[in-house]
């Protein structure tokens, strides 16, 4: 199979985390997205919406969305188990991870890094609700070691993405102990550190 992506993008490397602890082969497409490489007329095909990360499996189908392809490559692993319940909050952790943390310190993040904004000329409801979603973090990791479960599982991987680069975007962990303990589980699970 083959990943069209920017390694720029947290949620890119989301797939490269999953595949690689799951041990899955794959074919890594860099895909400049400030290149504009995403509006290309071969890339529209595979993604309409013109955005990376997409997956073309061996036999053309695509599939996009960092989550819906983790969620795939993840089936039948423990990153995905099969109790009900668990799949269900390991769920709500990926829509909530879409929803109330990438928009704020994922974009943060890029307007800092990528656009060269200064810390100060951040969007302050941005920074709000990205402090908002860091402290919701800490809170769920001080009453246990993982997300959604006692082992890693996707929840924890599409958090780590972005929350181990919130940085970044101007925001610290240095008074989140939980969160940072928990960055340091990831990086030695996911072996990059």
């Amino acid at each position: 199979m083959e990943f069209y992506g920017d390694s720029i993008s947290g949620n890119c490397l989301k797939l490269r985390y999953t595949a690689d602890l799951l041990g899955i082969p794959y074919t890594w497409c860099e895909t400049d997205l400030l290149a504009g490489e995403t509006r290309t007329p071969a890339f529209l095909r595979m993604n309409p919406a013109g955005q990376v990360p997409v997956m073309k499996l061996d036999d053309g189908r695509c599939l996009a969305q960092s989550n819906a392809i983790i969620t795939y490559l993840a089936e039948g692993s423990a990153l995905f188990p099969d109790d009900r319940y668990q799949r269900a909050l390991i769920s709500q952790w990926l829509y909530w991870e879409q929803y109330s943390h990438e928009p704020y310190v994922a974009v943060c993040r890029f307007h800092m890094k990528y656009l060269g904004r200064s810390a100060s000329e951040r969007e302050s409801w941005r920074v709000e609700k990205g402090e908002a979603a860091l402290d919701l973090m800490e809170a769920s990791l001080q009453a246990g070691d993982w997300l959604a479960g006692d082992e890693m599982t996707l929840a924890d991987i599409s958090l780590f993405a972005y929350t181990s680069l919130c940085h970044e975007g101007g925001f610290s962990l240095s008074n989140r102990r939980a969160i940072s303990h928990w960055v340091a589980r990831c990086q030695r699970r996911l072996g990059l550190g």
